[in-house]
């Protein structure tokens, strides 16, 4: 217990000094390990887990889904995303805002990366808001927290790596995440109306919307059929997540070309976007799963549920403390860092827990329902200031928009994120209704 928490103690300076997550976990978890143990052993566990994790089948779904998002990113699928949806929100007050979150949230289902949808959507939709007169606060604040849905509607990246961390089917993680995803989506949009009826200024009189093109409703269909198709496969039992990937990509390759808007000079350009981003997480899964086999052999989860039975806590005590834990953590860590650092610590305790009968009396749906808990606070923390990797994303894309406007707009939608989390913590059927 001791070695593992100043080995935490140790990684985190490193982090603070700005090593890469990836590095720092890979180091604190082999010197720990050997440390404790021998080095030959040491040795081994690391070798074993690079091999692993570099062969592993079940990673496969990794880069086929974020080769899936890059292609759609690059087709231009997001601009007939939000023609559709300002085709339905074009006669409200605030409506490209809305437009704007219902977008994001589509573009997200396909693309499972909050940071694609978040810098696809700012060059998709701040130009015509700004061209009507919307605050850029509205405007950014919009996007940045539309970006957030990409880490939990499915298919995510997150809740996938989440699954490869845990062991858990990933299957039943996407289905768990569907209804909290659609939650969001719902929650800020109520937020944009109640900022734009307090604050008028916000958002201009109704403006008229544009028609569709041919291209924008291939687009539109395509997208929700694509989707669909996931999902449905997934959810039907027809195929495993792994093959929804492969053919989700076959299927995005198809829709970009039928909307010509992929040539070959974007291809390219998906495909090392693809290899860099696919490597970056696999050098982290690699150093999580090192770290976590220190952790593990310095008995942290064991002393964290002694402490547990020691203390008397309550399994919802100790839910509430994990929320809070990550909620701190939002402020200055990035989401993958987040889910990383933890999850092999909060998971082992998180399977001993008893929360007597109801829905929560399934030890498996626990485990799915937590998952889906520290995703949506990772979420919080895409737009969680100091750091908020959504906001500065936006920032870098956005120039001439201040960080403090950004986190200004933004806080309306982070409101709406505590709540969403409160009726997710009071109401667990919302994320296991469609498994049980």
């Amino acid at each position: 217990m001791i070695e593992s928490t100043v080995g935490i103690l140790v990684l985190l300076g490193l982090i603070f000094l700005r090593m890469p997550i990836a590095f720092a976990m890979s180091l604190v978890g082999g010197i720990g390990f050997g440390l404790m143990r021998d080095w030959n052993a040491a040795g081994a566990m690391v070798g074993n887990a690079v091999f692993e994790t570099g062969l592993s089948y079940s990673l496969s779904v990794v880069p086929l889904f974020i080769f899936m998002g890059n292609i759609l990113a690059q087709s231009g699928i997001a601009h007939g995303l939000f023609a559709g949806a300002d085709r339905l929100f074009g006669r409200m007050k605030g409506g490209l805002a809305l437009a704007t979150i219902l977008s994001c949230g589509g573009f997200s289902a396909v693309s499972g990366s909050s940071l694609a949808t978040a810098a696809t959507m700012s060059r998709v939709a701040m130009p015509p808001m700004r061209k009507f007169g919307y605050s850029d606060s509205l405007a950014s604040g919009a996007i940045a927290a539309g970006g957030t849905l990409g880490i939990l509607i499915p298919p995510s990246v997150i809740l996938i790596i989440y699954g490869l961390l845990t062991e858990s089917d990933i299957g039943k993680l996407f289905i768990a995440g569907l209804l909290p995803g659609l939650l969001g989506i719902i929650l800020y949009m109520a937020a944009v109306v109640v900022a734009v009826r307090l604050k008028p200024d916000l958002a201009p009189p109704v403006t008229q919307s544009k028609p569709m093109t041919k291209q924008d409703r291939i687009g539109v269909f395509g997208t929700l059929g694509l989707f669909v198709f996931i999902m449905g496969g997934i959810y039907g039992g027809f195929f495993t997540p792994i093959e929804a990937a492969g053919m989700g990509a076959i299927f995005s390759l198809v829709l970009a070309l039928l909307i010509r808007g992929l040539n070959w000079s974007g291809f390219v350009d998906a495909c090392r976007q693809t290899v860099s981003s696919s490597g970056m997480i696999f050098a982290i899964i690699i150093g999580a799963e090192i770290f976590s086999a220190f952790v593990n052999f310095a008995g942290l989860p064991d002393g964290l549920v002694d402490l547990v039975y020691t203390y008397d806590l309550s399994a919802w005590g100790v839910i509430f403390i994990m929320v809070a834990i990550y909620l701190i953590m939002g402020c200055v860590f990035e989401s993958l860092s987040m889910i990383l650092l933890t999850v092999p610590v909060f998971y082992p305790v998180v399977s001993q827990l008893d929360f007597g009968g109801g829905v929560l009396g399934d030890p498996e749906l626990v485990l799915i329902w937590f998952a889906v808990i520290v995703v949506v606070v990772t979420e919080i923390s895409l737009i969680t200031p100091p750091v908020g990797m959504n906001v500065f994303v936006l920032r870098s894309v956005l120039k001439d928009v201040s960080l403090s406007t950004i986190f200004r707009g933004v806080l309306p939608f982070w409101i709406a994120d505590i709540v969403r989390l409160a009726l997710l913590l009071a109401v667990p059927s919302i994320s296991l209704v469609l498994l049980t």
